[in-house]
């Protein structure tokens, strides 16, 4: 361990001296975020069926980690570790209900803090599911008709326009900075977790529950039935604020539109820090029509392939501007592929989940790997990963085990910066491996949310057993079963008890750097 730290502290001074020796300014940094994009969405993950030549294009001209991964299976605690540094499952985060309240707290030391103090303009446009306003466990009290509020502008962003909590769920709103866009003052917003019948003043919106034919647009599966909105039943009940509902097919637009002004108005001799974290291709799946009919897996695929045009947009506007060859830019997912989400929609998949067993229409976005969206086998949390930075950084392919959770202190590495004491904690310097002049990742990654954990040890994948739901535990050598099917615990004892043994001490640790 002693021999990778200073290695990655003398890549560090190299980097930083290089920059000082060609007088470079920083680099600006967009982290291009999809929601629930598995590995084999994109093409040059092996994508047939889904055309993804924007993606495919950053691709080549940066670094591919094929072994790249999100800290959790669902994305709410993958969004909080990326940019906390420090692991959802220490603090028993999981996915936060409509109206939950800000889930880092302000004092946090965070990913945009980091930026703000090297002198960096930050931002933070698209999906935020991150929980919004004050209150404690899931229910918040933000004050959706006044200042909304605390929320990304209390934890290091200068400038936010966000999407609350996620397309599938309440307020259905876009929120600037402190202020709900376009509320009429007249007709006020409340959301809850139940049906409002006391705020008979603000717009009413039908039950889905009680009215299922009220969900013109998309029927609901599994519990999305609460408020029903452009014809969509939603997680959540809402009250008001018509004037400034969203229109699901043109979510995309706007926030492209909203990037494309950001990187615009950046002066070029300051430094730029973009967190564009799409709703796409989250459910409820609603592609603008030009999108639909792009491909022939239904809205999931087009979803996609609108996903695609974003990312090209946003590269486009840092071309516009002169500052692609100095921008690094992350492209990655929350968390793997998922079909049924809420909503019956046309994308089905066989629910065995098992690897190697395509998409019905031949397509399955968790590529080789078994499992998805909410599982804790590697499709959960094995997501596309590529790190670009034309100026620096020579295209290739890495096998190195890489996770988001490390972007943080690797970037403080980038930019000479000192953390303050028990910042990310989690956290580890993989500079020399983000910038392709090393390929020895990490030995493991901690990964889970609430209930569910797992441990990747080199090729090694353990995942605990779990009484309440029945699942067994599990002990695969990925280096022989990439898929996941054969489960080694009774076979391999020894190996099963020292993953055991290794994951119950690092839940322990206080920090990463604790347990190393």
């Amino acid at each position: 361990m002693m021999k990778k730290t200073m290695t990655a502290a003398l890549v560090a001074m190299m980097w930083m001296g290089a920059l000082s020796t060609l007088a470079a300014p920083r680099p600006n940094v967009v982290i291009l975020y999809g929601d629930d994009v598995g590995c084999g969405d994109v093409g040059y993950g092996g994508s047939k069926l889904i055309p993804t030549p924007n993606i495919d294009a950053l691709a080549k001209r940066g670094i591919i980690f094929t072994d790249g991964h999100c800290s959790s299976s669902v994305c709410s605690p993958s969004r909080f570790a990326m940019l906390t540094g420090s692991h959802p499952l220490r603090s028993g985060l999981s996915v936060i209900a409509p109206g939950g309240p800000l889930a880092i707290q302000p004092d946090t030391f965070t990913l945009p803090d980091l930026f703000k103090k090297a002198g960096y303009n930050t931002a933070v446009i698209g999906k935020w599911h991150l929980g919004i306003g004050p209150g404690e466990g899931r229910v918040g009290n933000a004050d959706w008709n006044g200042e909304v509020k605390p929320g990304p502008l209390e934890i290091g962003f200068d400038y936010s326009f966000l999407i609350p909590s996620t397309n599938d769920r309440v307020p259905c709103v876009f929120l600037r900075n402190h202020r709900v866009v376009n509320l009429d003052p007249n007709d006020p917003i409340y959301i809850s977790g139940k049906p409002i019948t006391d705020k008979p003043n603000s717009t009413q919106y039908p039950n889905g529950k009680a009215n299922p034919e009220a969900m013109t647009t998309m029927k609901s599966a599994k519990g999305h039935n609460g408020s029903v909105i452009n014809g969509i039943g939603r997680i959540g009940h809402m009250v008001g604020g018509k004037a400034a509902l969203w229109d699901d097919y043109t979510i995309s637009d706007v926030m492209v539109d909203e990037a494309r002004k950001f990187i615009a108005k950046q002066k070029k001799d300051e430094p730029f820090f973009l967190y564009f974290p799409s709703q796409a291709i989250h459910t409820p799946r609603t592609p603008n029509k030009r999108f639909q009919g792009k491909t022939k897996l239904g809205p999931r695929g087009d979803s996609m392939v609108e996903f695609d045009w974003k990312v090209g947009e946003i590269i486009k506007a840092l071309k516009e501007k002169g500052v692609l060859e100095n921008t690094i830019v992350v492209f990655s997912s929350d968390n793997g592929p998922v079909y049924i989400d809420g909503y019956e929609d046309g994308a089905t998949i066989d629910r065995k989940n098992n690897p190697g067993e395509e998409f019905d229409r031949g397509h399955d976005g968790s590529g080789p790997y078994r499992g998805g969206k909410y599982m804790p086998h590697d499709g959960g949390t094995r997501v596309p990963f590529v790190v670009s930075w034309p100026a620096r950084i020579k295209p290739g392919v890495s096998a190195a085990t890489v996770g988001q959770i490390d972007l943080f202190v690797s970037f403080a590495s980038l930019l000479d910066m000192e953390l303050p004491e028990g910042a990310a904690k989690d956290s580890r310097d993989l500079l020399p491996v983000f910038m392709g002049e090393s390929d020895q990742g990490v030995d493991y990654l901690l990964q889970g949310f609430k209930a569910q954990k797992a441990l990747r040890y080199k090729n090694w994948k353990y995942i605990p057993g779990r009484k309440k739901t029945k699942d067994p535990e599990q002990l695969y050598n990925l280096a022989e079963d990439i898929g996941e099917q054969n489960n080694l615990v009774e076979s391999n004892p020894e190996m099963a008890q020292q993953l055991r043994e290794m994951l119950s001490k690092i839940l322990a640790a206080d920090s990463m750097k604790d347990f190393e």
